[in-house]
């Protein structure tokens, strides 16, 4: 459910603070060997429970500078049809045009165009959203899990982030479903390889 450059992606909150040893860098993040990324949703049942799902493939970048937070940036790309609630008919209409309608908007993205600081290795990203075929400004808080040099030689920096997102304002009508579903909860969660 997020478009082209997505979400959560959020994480260009990677703008979040400036730890000393850290310095303005491009960071690929790490969908590969062991997937240390994730695009996750949280939605209503009806009142009674929760759906839970992801989206298994996307790919994105997202840059910083410690001394310069304002000129961070990230972006995600999702594939819409790689959404995954553990369930393959409930996921089958979920993509059907009912719903997100993957096959006429295959892609979600994410593309940020703000980060305010709010606090220590904290702070509220601003971006641009697409989710079928509309697109729409979120704020979404984020938090610097960790950075620091990986057991490869490589550095790696994580940071995850949480918003809610009305449907309607993404043009998907939940008119015939109780009020608690007409809101869903996205979360993204991973970590980037410094180029």
């Amino acid at each position: 459910m997020i478009k082209k450059t997505a979400i959560a992606t959020a994480l260009s909150a990677v703008a979040l603070m400036g730890i000393s040893q850290a310095q303005a860098a491009d960071y690929v993040i790490d969908t590969d060997d062991g997937q240390h990324a994730f695009v996750q949703f949280k939605i209503s049942h009806l009142g009674f429970s929760y759906i839970l799902g992801s989206f298994e493939e996307f790919s994105g970048t997202f840059s910083y500078d410690p001394d310069n937070l304002e000129a961070s940036s990230a972006g995600i790309e999702v594939q819409v049809d790689s959404l995954n609630s553990n369930h393959a008919e409930r996921d089958k209409h979920i993509k059907s045009d009912d719903f997100l309608d993957a096959s006429q908007y295959p892609t979600a993205t994410f593309t940020s165009m703000d980060f305010e600081p709010t606090g220590d290795n904290e702070g509220v990203l601003t971006g641009e959203l697409t989710l079928h075929g509309e697109t729409n400004e979120i704020e979404m808080p984020v938090v610097l899990v960790g950075e620091g040099e990986d057991p490869w030689g490589g550095y790696r920096a994580g940071f995850e982030g949480t918003t809610m997102l009305t449907l309607a304002d993404f043009g998907i009508d939940m008119s015939d479903f109780p009020e608690v579903m007409h809101e869903l909860e996205l979360y993204v969660t991973f970590e980037g390889i410094r180029q």
